[in-house]
């Protein structure tokens, strides 16, 4: 069924995200009833959202007759028996799930048979919402990111008895909206939630075996694979209080699915009340809302011996090659090094131990260098467990020559970035096989909603799905832990040699 015009909505709950719907709403010409229990709360959300358009006029972003047109169509009730009339009704109430039931049931004694009924739930299923309605099929989920206006994306969904008009009505409404309107499966997290597991989760475990400090994993996904914030810097900034409950939700809804499986480093945390920037102490301890991050050191200097580049990856090692002339480094090309070498191996999913051994070098003096991203941006090598203090900072000395910044990790299978790479393209791939969303929705909506510089299946496309692929076998293999399984939307196409994008024929 097409989808039909709205012109009279309304939303009830007047916090920071139901007065974003509100403004959104009116801006885009639709009437919006503002209704809250708490006393003056709708009233203080229109004058909000009034200051807002205020703002916005001042800075040349609406005209003053948008302005005042807009201001008109926002009006605040007392009671909820003034919703009647209304076509739509967008709950952002507290998400709990028998408040909203209890919503939903006194809306149905009110609203007309038609009237659509929106959940903005983040977190609880829109068939379990629905589920206890006259009407079921008139319920659907309408989730917008704070702060609204900004967050030009919105998840629409389909509860098991949604009807398909319900969800063609609200895409159609969040596109007038100015907003990326993605349709997705009732699935625990829906697209943005569920996609955003990778990041998180697999940064902790890097953070459980010590191969890097909190510091230096935020440089190394932020500089280096290019997130917008590391993970430490995000967990601080969203709260402990907020993040670990919805990793351990998630995790729960899926039935202990490995892949979502959280770490004790945020339960801990969360227990001790360092919740990140509102305790003053995360992660980062805060002065003033600034975190308190020591100053990186530079790179040691001293004298460079020749260096001995594995010949196991020879697009990685031509690459590397170029980079050591442009360093002015002492090349060796034989099939082996000499004594006097560092050794440097370029492992894809592996760690530097492993890889020393397989190729018959001196552990003690090899270093490990990340060779799936840029070379141009950070670098990340890692030692052995056994590497000289000499040999590492030789390598650090030698990599840092160009003025690019350099980081030293612990050894790891699949180093830093590889390994959380992969699990975001991977829980990706597992979101397309398991139907929540189109691979198009999917990568758009993760991308807008996490602020990652691009869609996790376009990214794996741009990284290579057979690497991905290799990267995650390998892990699998090292830790022999389910939670590396390949997804097998992502084996299919790494083998046919297809876009992560490309769907079911």
């Amino acid at each position: 069924m097409a989808a039909r015009e709205i012109s009279r909505m309304a939303v009830v709950g007047a916090g920071v995200m139901g007065a974003g719907i509100a403004q959104i709403a009116a801006q885009a010409g639709i009437q919006v009833m503002l209704f809250d229990q708490r006393e003056g709360a709708a009233d203080n959300a229109r004058e909000g959202i009034i200051t807002t358009f205020s703002k916005l006029l001042a800075k040349g972003r609406i005209s003053e007759e948008a302005a005042q047109a807009a201001t008109a169509l926002l009006k605040p009730v007392k009671n909820l028996d003034e919703l009647r009339d209304c076509q739509l009704v967008v709950e952002a109430i507290v998400e709990n799930l028998e408040a909203k039931r209890a919503l939903f049931a006194e809306l149905e004694t009110l609203v007309a048979d038609d009237c659509i009924l929106a959940s903005n739930t983040s977190s609880l299923s829109v068939t379990a919402i629905a589920a206890q309605c006259r009407l079921p099929g008139r319920v659907g989920g309408f989730h917008f990111f704070n702060p609204v206006p900004l967050m030009k994306i919105v998840e629409v969904i389909d509860g098991l008895q949604s009807e398909p008009w319900v969800g063609a009505t609200l895409l159609a409404l969040g596109e007038r909206f100015g907003h990326v309107a993605v349709r997705a499966q009732d699935t625990p997290g829906f697209i943005v939630n569920h996609g955003s597991r990778g990041f998180g989760t697999e940064a902790m475990r890097v953070l459980t075996e010590s191969v890097v400090d909190e510091v230096g994993i935020d440089r190394i996904l932020r500089e280096q694979a290019g997130f917008r914030m590391g993970p430490c810097e995000l967990f601080d900034l969203t709260g402990l209080d907020v993040s670990h409950p919805v990793t351990e939700s998630i995790y729960a809804q899926y039935y202990q699915e490995p892949r979502y499986r959280p770490t004790v480093i945020t339960r801990q945390r969360l227990d001790a009340g360092l919740l990140g920037r509102k305790t003053g102490q995360g992660f980062y301890r805060y002065v003033e809302g600034v975190a308190q991050v020591p100053v990186e050191l530079p790179a040691p200097q001293v004298d460079l011996p020749p260096v001995w580049v594995s010949q196991v990856r020879p697009q990685a090692r031509e690459r590397v090659l170029q980079l050591l002339d442009t360093l002015g480094a002492r090349v060796e090309m034989g099939a082996q090094p000499s004594d006097d070498a560092l050794c440097l191996v370029l492992p894809l999913g592996d760690d530097a131990t492993s890889s020393s051994i397989r190729e018959g070098l001196d552990p003690l003096r090899t270093m490990a260098l990340d060779t799936l991203l840029p070379l141009e941006r950070r670098r990340v090598l890692m030692t052995t467990v056994v590497t000289e203090a000499r040999w590492r900072d030789a390598a650090h000395c030698l990599f840092a020559g160009d003025g690019v910044a350099v980081s030293v990790i612990r050894d790891s299978a699949g180093f830093v970035s590889q390994r959380v790479l992969a699990q975001v393209v991977n829980i990706a791939c597992d979101m397309a096989q398991q139907g929540v969303a189109s691979p198009e929705d999917i990568d758009r909506a993760i991308r807008l909603g996490l602020g990652y510089p691009q869609g996790p299946l376009s990214w794996g496309d741009a990284l290579g799905a057979e690497n991905i692929l290799y990267v995650l076998n390998q892990l699998h293999a090292f830790y022999r832990d389910p939670r590396y399984r390949p997804s097998p939307w992502l084996m299919r196409r790494a083998w046919l040699g297809l876009s992560l994008l490309t769907r079911e024929s």
